[in-house]
């Protein structure tokens, strides 16, 4: 992890690059893909799972007797841990729920909004080496509480054709049945088209890698909604004098472990912080089973020595990172401050690992600088907002003439009349 000292604004985006693979080719291969599932549905789905997955699947969805059994491979360790996320995520996701109130805006005029339940859903969960169902959690239970008709969960399974059991246990839990053993672009692809098997949604939630990222992209072009473009993992931690270094670097790590991909960067105005920070860095990524993954991943990452806090505060700002951790005891004094980041952790003790399991916040958030225009998920995610108004014959005459005078200076008289005709009878 590069140490770098005092960089001027005009090199922060320089600075701030992010790893990425070939774009183009990325796209020709993922487009290749959600082609042929369009195309072939569940042929397709076969064959991908043969060549990215090394399994023979003759069917996709995970039967009642596989989501029992899962709960006998469970810990009760684990289980009473992920009941715990359940609870804290469900409460603060409930607090999102807003009474809509009807606003006259003139005399007989009233308007106000509906939330309705996006119908069909689909969720992502990775698979592979690092299983993610702690993203069940985070998907299933707004889903759950918005009130969508239909949830449909896809994930990879292993050569055997089994998926992780705490993924199983995790979606249970929260009452989705309707599983998949699909991964991959593949997977986003089933979703937005739908196959022989596997239902079409409306809206497609969830993190993954590069090629699942470029498909949510390309099928948003094509009618389906996603949750938001995302990619791989990353987080910022900014650190003054009273920062932590054992922590700091337990929480940069914490983001390398994710993927070679990711990408993690330490800013402080402390230059014993950062040289601190760095030695424990080398300390704990050799007792980690995924060092090498995090290795690789530091390759990308850097240390940067910055003048000042408030310094720190901007290029964090200008780098809109997914996780945003400041290590300080004063942190809550720059909350005003901050503008772009996904999810924000305040204090020493606030590590971006509570977000990801257990405070109860949700940890599906803008990367890739995302944050500048994008929420990470919420119960709002999995609704829609309808408007509507009513107007009595006193709304009427009292907005209707200057409706008509907007209307006839932008040249569309039928809007004119229709105003018109209501103001005769009145």
């Amino acid at each position: 992890m590069e140490l770098i000292k005092y960089v001027k604004p005009e090199d922060w985006e320089t600075l701030t690059q992010r790893p990425a693979i070939d774009k183009e080719d990325l796209s020709q291969s993922v487009q290749n893909i959600l082609n042929n599932i369009r195309d072939n549905g569940d042929e397709a789905i076969k064959t991908y799972a043969k060549q990215f997955d090394n399994v023979d699947l003759n069917t996709f969805l995970v039967t009642d007797a596989e989501i029992q059994n899962a709960q006998k491979l469970v810990s009760k360790k684990l289980m009473k841990a992920i009941n715990i996320a359940k609870q804290n995520i469900e409460k603060f996701h409930k607090s999102q729920f807003i009474k809509e109130q009807v606003i006259e805006t003139s005399e007989g005029v009233e308007c106000w909004r509906k939330s309705v339940a996006i119908e069909k859903v689909g969720l992502y969960i990775p698979g592979g080496s690092a299983p993610l169902f702690s993203t069940v959690l985070m998907l299933g239970i707004p889903a759950k509480l918005a009130n969508c008709e239909e949830v449909v969960l896809c994930t990879p399974s292993n050569d055997q054709g089994e998926i992780n059991p705490a993924i199983l246990y995790t979606a249970n839990l929260i009452g989705i049945t309707k599983i998949y053993k699909v991964g991959g672009a593949q997977a986003i692809a089933a979703m937005a088209y739908g196959t022989e098997t596997i239902p079409q949604v409306y809206k497609i939630f969830g993190p993954g890698n590069q090629y699942v990222t470029k498909a949510k992209e390309l099928v948003q072009q094509n009618g389906v909604a996603i949750d938001m473009p995302a990619g791989p993992s990353e987080v910022l931690v900014i650190a003054d004098e009273t920062g932590n270094p054992e922590y700091i670097a337990a929480d940069l790590l914490s983001q390398a472990e994710h993927g070679a991909d990711s990408q993690v960067i330490l800013l402080s105005d402390d230059e014993t912080i950062l040289k601190q920070s760095l030695i424990e860095l080398k300390k704990q990524i050799n007792l980690l089973p995924r060092a090498e993954i995090a290795k690789k991943a530091l390759i990308n990452s850097k240390a940067v020595l910055m003048q000042n806090m408030e310094e720190c505060i901007g290029l964090s700002n200008f780098y809109a990172p997914e996780h945003l951790i400041i290590a300080s005891d004063f942190a809550t004094n720059y909350i005003d401050k901050i503008i772009n980041a996904g999810s924000v952790f305040l204090g020493n003790y606030s590590c971006e690992s509570a977000g990801d399991y257990a405070s109860g916040t949700n940890h599906t958030l803008p990367t890739n600088g995302y944050a500048r225009n994008y929420s990470g998920v919420s119960l709002d995610s999995f609704q829609k907002k309808i408007t509507f108004q009513k107007i009595t014959k006193e709304g009427i005459q009292a907005i209707g003439p200057a409706i008509e005078i907007m209307a006839e200076s932008e040249q569309l008289f039928a809007h004119k009349n229709a105003v018109t005709l209501r103001l005769k009878d009145v």
